[in-house]
């Protein structure tokens, strides 16, 4: 059984860092492409950050120069530092697992977490 657990999100002021992060098993964790996507409320969910199994990255233009994206396949671990946070980047944040990624671009990834929620506010 595949399993993608989301942690970090919580309430954090304009300006302020934040590093979720996403737990996966069942599957071969260092042979899937990862996501991060979100979706606020009243909006559609869209693609955040992706990463594939090599390492290449792929950001929104919205959050480029202040999120990163990372791996640690030795923990089965995807990360999101995300810096200088906007009000705008407050949503429920959600980690996605596919082996292709372009299905992760797409927003149709095989798997998903259960999604943890950032707050930007002051």
């Amino acid at each position: 059984q595949v399993q993608l657990v989301e942690s970090g999100g919580k309430l954090v002021q304009p300006g302020g860092s934040l590093r979720l992060s996403c737990a996966v098993s069942g599957l071969t964790f260092g042979s899937y492409a990862m996501g991060w996507h979100r979706q606020a409320p009243g909006k559609q969910r869209e693609l955040v950050a992706a990463i594939t199994s090599g390492g290449t990255t792929t950001y929104a233009d919205s959050v480029k120069g202040r999120f990163t994206i990372s791996r640690d396949n030795a923990k089965n671990t995807v990360y999101l530092q995300m810096n200088v946070l906007k009000p705008e980047d407050t949503a429920v944040y959600y980690c996605a697992s596919d082996y292709m990624l372009t299905r992760i671009f797409d927003g149709i990834a095989d798997y998903w977490g259960q999604g943890t929620q950032v707050t930007v506010s002051s």
